[in-house]
Formats: C-alpha cells, structure tokens, sequence
C-alpha cells in the first residue's frame, strides 16, 4: 500500500483479491457463514445473529465483538446491506445509512470454473474507533488513517488466503494467524 494521505472523512479504502480453485457456490458458503470469520482474524472475537436471523439475508442484523491492541475492545451492530448469492455479500458497521465502515465480499466465476474473491472496505463516513485517536492526535491523523488501511491490507489478504485454503480443501482449519477483517 502506498502512501495517499488520505484522511478519515475522505472515506478511504483497501481491496485486495486472490484466484480461487472453487465454484463461486462453495467460496459463497465461506464468506457469508459470518460464524466462520472470527476464526479467520485476530481483531474479531465474536459474531452472533440478532433478531433470529440464522443467516445472511438482506437487512439482517449481527454483533461483531473485537479487540485491538491499540484500539481497546468493542462491540458493534452491522447490517447486511448486499446478500446476493453467489455474488456479494456486504455490511455496514454501526449505522446502514451513515456507518463507521463498510465491508464487501465479491465474488466473480472465472472460465476456469474457479472464482475471484475480492474483499473491500472502506472507512467512514459514520464515527469509528479510530475517530477517537484521530481526535485526540489530529495532527496524526493521516498517519492513523495510512496505518489502519496498512493493517486491514494485510488482515484482509490473510482472510482471501485462508477463505481460499478452506475452499480448495488444503487445510482442515482456518491458518490465517494475524487475519483481521
């Protein structure tokens, strides 16, 4: 990743992807079972369906309860804003229409009858965690901001890692140690 300067408010993003040697059907059942996604980071402890949801459906609600080093611990209610099978599925954290951060799985069929998984995120609008340490370092803030997305890069290519691992039958337990999603 490279340096852009970018600040909270600019709404800035990470994506990365990777090939893989399944259909999208079985790299769906992987990114969409949100149980599976702690087991695959660091930062997220804990996921659990609200309102008797028992899986992804437009409008559905979940808890995600996470822990940074630097960041303490918290817990958030995102909403599933896109949950078309076997093509994305996506979230927003805190508030569907002004959330602190919106996440995206995409899933794209390659002739090989293999699939692209791309994950993307973008930061803000809504307030975060990191607007606190923003507020209390302005003057760091493009700093703060370069060294999140420098960590979600590298948590996020760790999930499309193990998602692909998982998916391609080459272990028999997420290996995505230092994931964060």
């Amino acid at each position: 990743m490279e340096w852009t300067g970018a600040r909270y408010v600019d709404g800035p993003t990470v994506e990365v992807s990777g090939r893989i040697a399944a259909s999208p059907e079985r790299v769906w059942e992987l990114v969409s079972d949100i149980g599976l996604l702690p087991s695959l980071s660091a930062e997220l402890q804990s996921v659990a369906w609200l309102d008797g949801a028992s899986g992804p459906a437009l409008g559905a609600r979940f808890t995600g309860r996470s822990r940074h080093a630097s960041l303490g611990e918290w817990e958030t209610t995102s909403y599933v804003v896109a949950c078309e099978a076997p093509r994305e599925f996506a979230w927003a954290v805190s508030d569907p229409e002004h959330p602190s951060a919106l996440w995206r799985f995409g899933l794209a069929a390659q002739d090989d009858g293999g699939t692209l998984l791309t994950q993307w995120m973008r930061l803000g609008p809504g307030r975060s965690g990191l607007s606190h340490a923003i507020e209390r370092m302005p003057e760091k803030e493009q700093k703060i901001v370069f060294v999140r997305l420098r960590e979600f890069e590298r948590s996020m290519t760790a999930t499309v890692d193990a998602i692909k691992a998982l998916a391609e039958g080459t272990t028999g337990t997420p290996a995505a140690e230092g994931a964060r999603i």
